[in-house]
């Protein structure tokens, strides 16, 4: 009957029935077989909707909606490019460094891709950037800045698990300058035998930091407070939301009070609807497999053929690249997450480096053929055809790859900068 039932829930799955419906309906039946209360379900949905830093998740949403709806990536193209566009292939530098920024506040690849593709894509093809290079470089960048803070992943990694997130912020920054220093070099490459260059002037480098003024301070404004001891996480997202409110509404006035900040409030809850009811129907699903010991019966058949901890590591980065592939951010994280941590425990892990590994794997699998998501959002927001996206992107993926090994397999990239503001006292 399990197995039947596995079937009949991965068919619908495949029919297009919403991934919340599916985890729901098999945590329902799940414990309905074993004669548990359905109850079970929402009292694992109460426990994490307690936690103080999921306050976090709203607040940076609605932040992240107000930058994408004003005319923040326009200010950050243009102080971007006025300060990095003379170097060879610094039009690509500038779609990194701006994606990454982007992405870090609205906690989505898929959104970055809509909000800042076409005028990046655009840019790029009209400085003489190879059409593929292009394409595979847009796509690729929407998933970069997951590792900065104040990711959303990264916060919501830090709720289930019941890691600091603070030490999650400061874990992600050497990881995540890494994935932009390996893209970054080959676009210096790639880009820098054909496409002209900016000469640099510095009254545009000044006119566009003027531009971009208020929006600079957000990460001094967040990092700063969060590790100068001022406030927490939490605290510091509700602080970034009035911070973002009162710069765009009252200084550079690209919205309107009453008439885009409700509508603006409206999307950005939504969002962080759906994200609770993925959270809420994940942890049905995950309570009801830890309840079956689900996690030690896959650590006792690992421990058949997996003997040291590097043969782990590999079969991880393999088994999270496939879940990046098939399975949304969040559910992933809420499903998965409770699953390998024991097994991570086993073999030594740290947790705060699992969770780079863990954060870093989803980010390539959403652009690994053939089911990447943000391959599939490309292809529609370009209009181009799902094959030639896959084609464009291969190279920046390799590259990722093998990123994501030196992540893997060199442990202090992520735990270093903690161990060293720990022994200087923060």
């Amino acid at each position: 009957m399990t197995a039947l039932a596995g079937l009949l829930f991965t068919a619908i799955a495949l029919l297009g029935t919403p991934m919340f419906a599916v985890m729901g309906a098999a945590a329902l039946w799940g414990f309905a077989s074993e004669g548990v209360s359905a109850a079970a379900v929402i009292i694992e949905l109460y426990r994490m909707t307690d936690a103080p830093a999921l306050v976090a998740i709203p607040f940076f949403t609605f932040a992240g909606f107000l930058m994408a709806e004003a005319r923040t990536p326009h200010r950050l193209t243009a102080l971007a490019r006025a300060a990095l566009g003379w170097m060879p292939g610094g039009l690509a530098v500038v779609t990194l460094v701006t994606c990454a920024f982007f992405t870090s506040f609205t906690g989505a690849s898929g959104a970055t891709i809509v909000a800042l593709g076409g005028l990046l894509y655009a840019s790029l093809l009209q400085d003489n950037y190879p059409e593929r290079f292009s394409l595979g470089l847009v796509t690729t960048c929407g998933g970069l800045g997951l590792l900065f803070a104040p990711s959303l992943p990264l916060i919501l990694y830090g709720v289930v698990a019941r890691v600091n997130i603070d030490h999650l912020f400061l874990a992600g920054v050497v990881p995540g300058l890494l994935l932009m220093a390996v893209l970054g070099g080959y676009s210096l490459w790639a880009g820098g035998r054909t496409a002209p260059r900016t000469p640099f002037s510095g009254a545009a480098l000044g006119a566009a930091l003027r531009g971009a003024a208020w929006e600079l301070p957000l990460p001094v404004l967040i990092l700063g407070g969060i590790y100068g001891g001022f406030y927490t996480a939490a605290e510091a997202a509700a602080v970034a939301a009035f911070y973002v409110l009162v710069a765009e509404v009252f200084i550079y006035r690209d919205l309107d009070l009453w008439r885009d900040v409700p509508r603006i409030a409206r999307e950005s809850m939504v969002l962080v609807g759906v994200i609770l009811i993925i959270l809420g129907a994940a942890l049905g699903l995950t309570n009801y497999l830890v309840d079956q010991q689900v996690p030690q019966r896959l650590l006792e058949a690992m421990k058949t053929w997996i003997v040291n901890r590097w043969l782990f590591l590999l079969a991880l980065n393999l088994f999270l690249l496939v879940v990046g592939c098939l399975m949304e951010f969040y559910a992933a994280i809420v499903v998965v997450v409770p699953l390998i941590l024991p097994i991570a425990k086993e073999f030594g892990i740290h947790p705060i480096h699992l969770a780079i590994i863990f954060l870093t794997n989803l980010e390539v699998g959403f652009t690994t053929p053939p089911l990447g998501l943000n391959l599939f959002i490309s292809a529609n927001r370009f209009r181009l055809p799902l094959n030639e996206v896959w084609r464009s992107s291969l190279p920046f993926l390799g590259l990722l790859f093998a990123a994501l090994l030196l992540i893997t397999y060199l442990p202090e990239l992520s735990l270093a900068p903690l161990r060293w503001l720990t022994k200087a006292g923060f």
